[in-house]
């Protein structure tokens, strides 16, 4: 089975737009959630988001290029333009070898919501334009890709909930162990338009701390109240060892395990299964040949909600007992990324890695029964790791779990 590295990432985010202002974001401790009034103004009960700021790609992309892309897919681009820079993958590259593309995405409600608008208002489909259709489809970020970057390896979107990234990361790995692929661009990519999550405001899941962005965001804390939605894209390379060894490109880290499971619930949206989250982690960890005790670090999914942080607790309890390394959830400062997150979190987990340190889990002052078993970082601190796991859970109880050895070169 071939190795597979991590050549390039590439971000951006609400802590972000590149991976030194991130570096500094998560040793800063620096919060990315703001209110915005006009959520509220809409009918929201809260208006808390992520604050991710606009794209312009005009010195990037032509006028027929823009048009195609939602917002989301624009975070994309930015996102795989500098993750392919990193990787010293050029168009010339590009062009003689064929790269593939796996990226976990979903439909743009901003733009269906808006073409329909306008279909409904001036009585014509044509009026739409013609970027919206691409723009909608659930699979519009990697067709954007693989036409921009002529991609010409396989070629797909993996949408599964809030696990997306992950297992777009996963799956890719798999190609290329394989030896079915040398190299992916895989990731994650969320749009932040209310549109997005307005349905889901309606299920009461979102945080109501409307009075303080910064501290709505509380994983793992006792009186965790709430999602908050934020967005953006994340981009990994990844690429067999003996590739990226010959192109002398450098390397992140290593895919060490995948592990993956369903919760098998009746509920759509209420977290269960705990012995299956335990399966996900157990499943990496065989992958990756090791014991619990080589993870030096877990980036938790820990959404900020009762139940959730509650449930994985006892999961990571259940695996390492009182032997637990350092947890914390990086969603404190970023909110909840959704189908990016699963990607974005390994890119955070990486650049601590690499710089020496762990990024403290925001406003954790009190654990309850079921955290107080979790070993919770609660402010950035100076620790040498060189092998995390990752966790995402998605709705539809979908889980995957990713274990990553930091390797330099």
């Amino acid at each position: 089975m071939n190795r597979v590295v991590i050549t390039g990432m590439g971000i951006h985010s609400c802590i972000g737009s590149d991976l030194d202002s991130v570096r500094q974001a998560l040793y800063d401790g620096k919060s990315g959630i703001i209110f915005d009034p006009a959520r509220l103004e809409m009918g929201f009960q809260s208006g808390l988001a992520g604050d991710v700021p606009d794209l312009d790609l005009s010195d990037f992309l032509s006028r027929n290029q823009r048009i195609s892309l939602a917002t989301h897919g624009k975070f994309a681009f930015e996102a795989t333009r500098q993750a392919l820079a990193q990787a010293a993958i050029d168009r010339e590259y590009l062009d003689s070898h064929p790269v593939g593309v796996i990226y976990g995405a979903d439909t743009s409600m901003e733009a269906v919501v808006e073409s329909i608008d306008i279909i409904r208002e001036h009585k014509s489909t044509r009026m739409a334009g013609a970027g919206a259709y691409f723009r909608s489809l659930n699979s519009t970020v990697s067709m954007n890709l693989a036409c921009i970057f002529h991609l010409k390896g396989v070629n797909m979107t993996l949408s599964a909930a809030c696990a997306s990234g992950g297992h777009a990361i996963g799956l890719a790995a798999m190609y290329i162990r394989q030896g079915l692929q040398d190299c992916i661009i895989c990731g994650g990519a969320n749009e932040i338009h209310p549109y997005t999550t307005a349905a889901f405001d309606g299920l009461n899941a979102f945080s109501l701390s409307n009075d303080s962005p910064q501290k709505a965001s509380r994983p793992f804390d006792a009186r965790r109240n709430g999602v908050v939605p934020s967005g953006g894209a994340a981009t990994l390379i990844l690429e067999n060892y003996d590739s990226a060894m010959r192109r002398g490109a450098p390397i992140w880290g290593e895919v060490l395990g995948y592990g993956f499971s369903g919760d098998g619930s009746e509920h759509l949206s209420k977290p269960d299964g705990i012995q299956e989250k335990i399966n996900s982690m157990e499943m990496a960890l065989r992958d990756a040949s090791l014991t619990p005790q080589d993870i030096g670090y877990i980036n938790a999914h820990a959404t900020s909600t009762r139940l959730g942080d509650a449930f994985e607790a006892r999961a990571l309890f259940e695996i390492w007992k009182d032997r637990m390394p350092f947890v914390t959830s990086t969603k404190s400062q970023t909110g909840h990324e959704m189908i990016m997150a699963g990607a974005s979190e390994v890119v955070y987990s990486l650049l601590m890695a690499h710089n020496g340190f762990i990024a403290g889990n925001l406003n954790f002052e009190t654990p309850d029964e079921d955290t107080a078993r979790v070993n919770v970082l609660g402010k950035t601190t100076q620790v040498e790791f060189d092998t995390f796991l990752s966790n995402s859970f998605g709705f539809g109880g979908t889980n995957s779990t990713i274990i990553i050895k930091k390797i330099i070169k």
